[in-house]
Order: C-alpha cells, then sequence, then structure tokens
C-alpha cells in the first residue's frame, strides 16, 4: 500500500487530478440518493411502501421478464438467420434489423397506439372493408401492449451482439459440428446457444437497462412502474425525499442485477483449445428457405421500423402547417445545446480518464474508468434525482434562489453523468487499439504527456472521437425523463415536446419532431455501419 502510495504521488498530474475531479462529479448523485436510505421516512413514503410499492415492483418485474424473453427470441433467430445462411437481400436486412434502434419506444408507442386507436387507420380500414373485430383487440395501451413495444424497439441490442460473437468466433464449433453430422436445429441448440450466452447476456441487460429507465411509455400505457413512481411522487405528491428513497431502492436493484449479469458471464466463459479463430461461413439457403428467412426478416422489419417510420411521414404531411413555427425551431436549438455542451464536456472528460488509465495501468485507474461509465448502467429518473439532491444541497449552502438559474446547468450535468460510458468506452478502446509505442517514442524525444496527446494522440483518434461524439449525441437527444425532470421552465425540447402533443392526444403534430430525432438516430446508424465496414476491410 505505501508502495501504492508513493508512485500514485510521483504520477500525480494535471490529467489525473481532472479525473478525479471528474469521478467525484459523476459519484455525487448516486451517494446523495443512497444517503437518503439513512435519513428518516416521512408519512407519504409509509403510504407508498403499504399501498403501491409491491404493484411497482410486480409490474417493472413482469415488463422487464417478458420484454427480456421476447428480444432475446427474436434478436437471437435474426442473428442466427442473417450469420448462418446466405440469401436473397441478406445485405439489405443485415444493417436494416439495425433501423428499429433508430425509433426511441416511446415514440413508436404513440404510433401505434393511435394507428390501432378506434379511429385509427388499421380499424378505420377493417370497418370500411366489413370486418368486425372487437375494437379491445387493438388495445395495446397495457402491460402486454408495452411489452410489445418494447420488444420491436429494443430487440436490435440482442442482435447486434449476438449477430457480431457468431460471425467472429462461431465458424470452427459449428464446422466440427456439421462433421459430426449435426443438424442446423441441432447445432443452434447445443452449439450456438451454450456459446452465444455471455454476448445475448450482454445484449439482454442493455435491454433491461432501457425498460427501467422508460418514462414515456409506462406513462403513456398506464403501466406502474418504479420509473413512473417516481415522477409520480416528485410532481404529484410534490415530495421530493420519497422520490429519493424510490430513486435509491431502485439503484440498489439495478446495481444488483449488474452484479448477477458479472457473475453469470464471468461463470460461462467459454474458451478455444486453440488460439485460431475462423470466422463463419455462411451456408447457401434452398429456395424454400430462402423465401421462408426473407419473410420473417420483411415481417420483424415492417413492424418494428417500416410501418411506424411511414406513419410518421404521413401525419407530418397532414400538420407540418401548425407545426413549423418560430417555437418548433426554438425547441430544436434547445436540444442542440444541451447535446452540444453535453457531449463536448463527456468526451474531454472520457480523453482524460482514458488517457491516464493507458499511462498508469493499475487497480486505481481501473476502477477510475468503471467509477466514470457508471452512470450508464441507472435509470435517466434516478440520476436526475440525484442531480437534484446536489444541486439542492449546494445551493442551500450558497443561495437557494441560485437553484433555478441553475437548472440549465442540472440537465447538462445529468446528461454527462447517464452517458459517460457512450463517450469514453469507444475512447478507451481506441487508446488500446493504438497502443503505448507512440507514447514512448514521444516521451524519449523529450516531450511531456499533454504536448504528446495534442500533437500525436489526438489525430490518430479522429474516427474514435467521432463515433464516441455522435453516439453520445445521439443519447441524450433521445433521453426523455431527464429532460422532464431537470429543464428549466418554459424550456422545451424535441423530446419533451413529443411527449406534451402525445399527453394530449394530438399524435399527428408529434410526427415532426419525432421524425427530427428519428432521422438523427438513423444518421447515426449509417455513419456508424460505414466506420464498421471501413474497419472490416
Amino acid at each position: 500500500m505505501n508502495t501504492f502510495v508513493r508512485n500514485l504521488k510521483r504520477q500525480t498530474n494535471g490529467w489525473l487530478i481532472l479525473s478525479l475531479i471528474g469521478a467525484a462529479g459523476v459519484l455525487l448523485p448516486s451517494f446523495f440518493i443512497l444517503t437518503s436510505l439513512l435519513s428518516k421516512p416521512n408519512e407519504n413514503w409509509q403510504q407508498i411502501k403499504d399501498y403501491f410499492l409491491k404493484d411497482y415492483i410486480l409490474e417493472s418485474f413482469t415488463l422487464v421478464l417478458f420484454t427480456g424473453m421476447f428480444t432475446v427470441l427474436i434478436g437471437v433467430i435474426l442473428a442466427w438467420i442473417i450469420s448462418v445462411y446466405e440469401f436473397p437481400f441478406k445485405g439489405f436486412f443485415r444493417w436494416a434489423m439495425i433501423l428499429p434502434l433508430g425509433i426511441p419506444p416511446y415514440i413508436g408507442a404513440y404510433t401505434y397506439s393511435n394507428m390501432l386507436s378506434y379511429t385509427g387507420v388499421v380499424q378505420t380500414t377493417l370497418r370500411k372493408l366489413g370486418i368486425a373485430i372487437d375494437p379491445h383487440f387493438f388495445d395495446i395501451m397495457s402491460l402486454p401492449g408495452g411489452v410489445f413495444i418494447f420488444t420491436l424497439f429494443l430487440y436490435p441490442y440482442v442482435y447486434l451482439i449476438t449477430r457480431a460473437f457468431l460471425e467472429g468466433q462461431s465458424g470452427s464449433y459449428m464446422e466440427n459440428a456439421l462433421l459430426l453430422g449435426r443438424k442446423p436445429t441441432a447445432i443452434f441448440l447445443k452449439v450456438v446457444l451454450p456459446l452465444s450466452r455471455p454476448a445475448i447476456i450482454g445484449g439482454l441487460m442493455l435491454v433491461v437497462f432501457e425498460v427501467l429507465s422508460d418514462y414515456g411509455v409506462t406513462s403513456y400505457f398506464g403501466i406502474q412502474t418504479i420509473t413512473t413512481a417516481i415522477f409520480h411522487t416528485w410532481f404529484g405528491m410534490y415530495d421530493v425525499e420519497s422520490a429519493l428513497r424510490l430513486a435509491a431502492w431502485l439503484m440498489i436493484g439495478v446495481i444488483g442485477l449488474f452484479i448477477v449479469e458479472r457473475r453469470i458471464r464471468h461463470n460461462r466463459k467459454y474458451h478455444g483449445t486453440t488460439s485460431k479463430s475462423n470466422p463463419l461461413v455462411p451456408r447457401k439457403l434452398t429456395p424454400r428457405g430462402s423465401i421462408l428467412a426473407i419473410l420473417v426478416c420483411i415481417l420483424v422489419f415492417s413492424f418494428a421500423f417500416l410501418i411506424p417510420f411511414v406513419q410518421l411521414i404521413i401525419w407530418a404531411f397532414w400538420t407540418y402547417q401548425d407545426v413549423f413555427s418560430s417555437s418548433f425551431w426554438e425547441w430544436t436549438m434547445n436540444t442542440l445545446l444541451v447535446a452540444i455542451l453535453a457531449t463536448a464536456m463527456i468526451m474531454l472528460l472520457s480523453l482524460t480518464v482514458a488517457n491516464v488509465t493507458r499511462f498508469q495501468t493499475n487497480w486505481f485507474t481501473t476502477l477510475l474508468s468503471k467509477i466514470i461509465t457508471s452512470g450508464y448502467s441507472l435509470p435517466g429518473a434516478v440520476i436526475a434525482i440525484g442531480v437534484l439532491a446536489v444541486f439542492i444541497h449546494f445551493t442551500n449552502l450558497l443561495s437557494p434562489s441560485l437553484l433555478l438559474s441553475m437548472s440549465l446547468a442540472m440537465l447538462v450535468f445529468g446528461n454527462v453523468v447517464r452517458f459517460m460510458a457512450t463517450g469514453y468506452n469507444p475512447v478507451e478502446a481506441g487508446f488500446q487499439k493504438m497502443g503505448v509505442r507512440y507514447l514512448e517514442v514521444s516521451r524519449l524525444l523529450g516531450h511531456s504527456i499533454t504536448r504528446t496527446f495534442f500533437k500525436v494522440d489526438l489525430p490518430l483518434l479522429k474516427g474514435t472521437l467521432l463515433g464516441g461524439a455522435l453516439l453520445t449525441f445521439v443519447e441524450i437527444i433521445k433521453e426523455l425523463p431527464m429532460a422532464l425532470l431537470l429543464r428549466p421552465f418554459n424550456f422545451e425540447t424535441l423530446a419533451t415536446k413529443t411527449y406534451q402533443y402525445a399527453s394530449n392526444e394530438q399524435i399527428a403534430e408529434a410526427a415532426i419532431p419525432s421524425l427530427f430525432i428519428i432521422g438523427v438516430c438513423l444518421l447515426s446508424i449509417f455513419i456508424f455501419h460505414q466506420l464498421g465496414r471501413r474497419s472490416e476491410s
């Protein structure tokens, strides 16, 4: 320990100090949330615990359970079809299956609920055709409807990670199984699923975190989750203390899930007997098999992307004259302002911490990197509550009147805490790929770490920085819970305005801000697809 302290003092510099300040800032909201459990609960909390908490936990668990099951089912099947087989239009479907990630689930929920309503396009068309169906059959504003929406728009997390694993590491195992006379179904069940379990669990955990973080779908469909309870306690009962306590228990639950996921993946590691890993060579399907594969892909692509996207475009043509105004461009500029400020801070802090962890490889810097990225696994509502607690504490020490004037800073800070991982992980991967050889050569030539960073490292990290910044920018634009909780008075973003339109049953008017959000997301998906193809070539 004494040796470590001496080394730390010797290696302390501006980069490390800035990293420690950043890590402390990221940890503060979590610290204030957890310490709320030490205070004495008020009367509202007792009422929540006695009459509502059980239902909140049960509905949250049910929503997560069934969404996880169906996203795994669809994501793994699609990854298997596209990775293992060769069929017409496979190149299109390979990236088209990612596009549903461009539609935030709350936008998909608003779109489908209107399309399937009594006056929506589906029931109206059926009545014109003389087909009589019970209107309640199309009512998706319930827990099963929430599972339907989350499954459609979140399955790409499982699909992407599983497909990457199958294409990169499963070739040798499948070839050996084929040589032993195993049929494709047996290979899928006995070989692919066990090998892909860590990848599937990784994608599943991303889905779980997204579901637990959601407020738009659950509040619109009337699903009583812990996240909606936090909002109701804050805005309905004006009880920040009970909201903090709910956020603390949700945070503990998420941390528990994270630990369980790590343990499962640690205990389910599979290692090859050789360091050589053959990529998967797709097998050509028969004409009948090709038709079936195409139909499956078309079915999923249509429901998860094409149908809601086309419907939004139609509504946009109906309402653009009413929506396009000076206010709309104000919402857009507000959205860009928050996203740009938060993204810039995230990328600067990511570069600082990643540079420190590169030239100081020890348990301390490893812990530092974990702390910096911890916010991504926490729901936005939880972080928002923690950020509010931090600002209330410090403004009370200075001047309570400062709180309202700092609300924009609260929103930016909350996004920095929430999405540090989306900026940091690509930067860390870029540093690892680059190695330390350029750093060592530059230091031997007498250049400082800072000069080396600006003259050598930064030019080599341009592609990585672009990818990380773009991913972070998109996530911030889509974020709804924190924008609703932390935004300044009379400050609207595209996400909050979309939510307001939907809450006021103005679904068609919500189309244009929704399409702006989707457009940015699709642009990022296209750029990432191009960057991925360039790195593969």
